[in-house]
């Protein structure tokens, strides 16, 4: 396997694992807390990560994880969850599937990234297939859930692309930047989580059980294969693999709650996962794109990340603190 290639696949596991979410969600956890559930899945995931990695903000990095932290977690999850109380299941996916075309205009303005034809009409197929998958005829709209749902997409797409213009700093991995990241988002849903909802439910052995997942690899993992993703691949191709969330819902739906898959379902996740394929091929990395400007001696565009080979270093460094301090 290509170098690309696993890339590619270690950052699709994380909307494969979201994809998990509504099962858990709805099978282990407590009803009707969806600002709290929010909150259990990011501030422990940031906190253990934090206690792993020994590392944190320095300078105007402080600002930048809020910021980013705000974005991909922090306002990401209630919106989403907004969305997802106030609209059909099937609508709020379809909603959120229109990341992709927040990214390609987010990644020209901030990124310098010129939109192909290529990329918008890739985009607009994993949306058309999400579509096909999860939407039901006679499904009732509410404009508070389709801004929220819609907010949620921009938000999560503004994090993407200014994770992938800022990078991270110098000798700090992908797990302490996931960290800052995750501990900062669920420090902003905390006060609300009180305000909205009051005090914790009780919670026995099963909700414990699904929380415990949910911070651990749907959060943790995944955010840390996520953002690691954003750093190796174009912003467009890595928000294209956001279709395989839905898609894995649709399949564990079917395969552990009996849910129907029909021949317009099974159209429709072929569409969309075509699509999310599309966006993977073609066009040179970030990293070749960074090597090509620095042969031509150019000094007006800076490479704003660090290269493919320090990344793979600081990786490596990560993962043996990891180990290390277990």
């Amino acid at each position: 396997m290509s170098r690309k290639a696993a890339v590619v696949a270690l950052t699709a596991l994380a909307p494969i694992s979201w994809g998990s979410t509504y099962l858990v969600t709805t099978e282990f956890l407590p009803p009707d807390r969806p600002l709290f559930t929010g909150l259990m899945r990011a501030l422990p995931a940031g906190l253990m990560l934090l206690a792993l990695t020994r590392k944190l903000p320095r300078g105007a990095w402080w600002w930048k994880s809020a910021v980013l932290g705000g974005l991909n977690i922090g306002a990401f999850f209630p919106l989403l969850f907004l969305a997802a109380y106030r609209l059909p299941g099937g609508v709020a996916a379809v909603v959120a599937s229109v990341g992709p075309l927040f990214v390609v205009g987010l990644a020209a303005l901030f990124l310098g990234d010129r939109p192909t034809v290529r990329s918008l009409l890739t985009a607009v197929a994993a949306a058309f297939g999400v579509s096909l998958v999860v939407l039901k005829a006679g499904a009732a709209l509410d404009l508070i859930g389709v801004l929220a749902g819609l907010l949620s997409a921009l938000s999560m797409s503004a994090g993407t692309v200014l994770t992938k213009r800022w990078g991270r700093p110098e000798g700090v991995g992908a797990l302490a930047l996931t960290g800052w990241q995750l501990t900062a988002g669920g420090l902003i849903i905390l006060p609300v989580a009180f305000l909205l909802e009051g005090a914790p439910p009780a919670l026995d052995s099963r909700n414990l059980l699904g929380y415990a997942y949910l911070a651990l690899g749907n959060t943790a993992v995944s955010y840390f294969l996520w953002f690691r993703g954003v750093e190796r691949m174009s912003a467009s191709s890595v928000t294209l693999l956001g279709p395989l969330s839905p898609l894995t819902a649709a399949v564990i739906g079917w395969a552990a709650l009996g849910q129907a898959l029909g021949p317009v379902q099974l159209l429709g996740m072929a569409i969309a996962f075509a699509a999310t394929l599309a966006g993977q091929l073609g066009g040179r990395t970030p990293a070749a794109r960074t090597s090509a400007a620095s042969a031509s001696a150019s000094s007006l565009t800076a490479a704003p990340f660090s290269s493919t080979e320090r990344n793979s270093r600081e990786l490596s460094m990560d993962l043996e603190g990891s180990v290390v301090r277990r």
